[in-house]
């Protein structure tokens, strides 16, 4: 594991006009960058810095500036961006440093689901994104679609089914699988909403004021119900969440059928990055959702 070289300590020290820290602590957390707490004399800062040759961060920036816009700053708080430059093999990302001790989760649902309420009044009249990311360590690409259908299926799953070993779905089944959810989707109208997009237990916090935190986001325009499947992935998130989000945005009919259908695109994901058991969630939810 490396760290921060010197040339990398300069170069943050030259963007933020401060000299020499204080200290520097390795944050763990993060399998794709390494993450560090920065501090000086008159801050602390958050720091990441990713060595492949994919920009991860720059889409991060983008993403956290995006949520910014949409956020209510009395139950929310989106890390404020405060740099971010690349070097010969580097990119880094400087943000606030946070200080998350509290684990109420009332905030955190108000602040999501004004995210999706406020969000809705853009009037994009598209689903999609405009720029390329990333979901984890896979590519997520940028397009539009004005059918939510068409693209959950063109721009999200088909990218993952391509990706997905032959002998784990044939493509006939492949083909039957798409159709299946199609159709499905075809019966629900959305509003078009920002979804934070990789809402799992790891990155979302609370602050000791009791608002909550949202920050490595894989955002682009979708049905808001994305982002509460994911809640339900992994797990981490408390009553007062589902509680507080369902008072702003009401539960919709056919949510827990579109949960499993959601969630299989982040199951079709972690198959193609991780291999191993996820073959086998691939093959459940495939069978799940075939008999919907």
């Amino acid at each position: 594991m490396s760290i921060l070289s010197t040339i990398e300590v300069n170069e943050i020290c030259k963007h933020l006009r401060e000299s020499a820290p204080k200290s520097i602590q390795e944050v763990s957390g993060g399998s794709i960058h390494q993450a560090f707490k920065i501090n000086f004399e008159s801050r602390n800062i958050f720091v990441k810095i990713n060595r492949t040759k994919k920009l991860f961060l720059a889409f991060e920036k983008y993403c956290l500036n995006n949520l910014k816009k949409y956020a209510n700053k009395e139950y929310l708080i989106i890390p404020n961006v405060i740099d971010y430059f690349k070097l010969k093999n580097a990119e880094i990302l400087i943000m606030e440093w946070i200080d998350m001790t509290k684990n109420d989760q009332t905030n955190l649902g108000k602040g999501l689901a004004e995210i999706h309420k406020i969000s809705q009044g853009s009037n994009l009249g598209r689903f999609g994104y405009e720029i390329d990311g990333f979901i984890g360590k896979s590519n997520q690409i940028k397009g539009w679609e004005i059918n939510w259908a068409d693209c959950f299926i063109n721009l999200r799953l088909e990218p993952q089914l391509r990706m997905l070993q032959e002998n784990i779905l044939n493509l006939d089944l492949k083909n039957k699988l798409k159709s299946k959810i199609y159709k499905h989707l075809l019966k629900h109208d959305p509003k078009i909403s920002l979804v934070h997009g990789d809402l799992w237990a790891g990155n979302i916090g609370v602050h000791k004021s009791y608002k909550g935190v949202l920050f490595d986001p894989a955002c682009w325009w979708a049905d808001s119900e994305v982002d509460l499947a994911m809640t339900r992935l992994f797990g981490g998130f408390n009553y007062e969440f589902y509680d507080e989000y369902n008072r702003i945005i009401p539960k919709k009919e056919g949510l827990e059928e579109r949960i499993l259908i959601y969630n299989f695109y982040h199951i079709l994901n972690h198959a193609n990055i991780f291999g191993g058991s996820y073959f086998t969630e691939v093959k459940n939810y495939t069978k799940r959702i075939m008999n919907l």
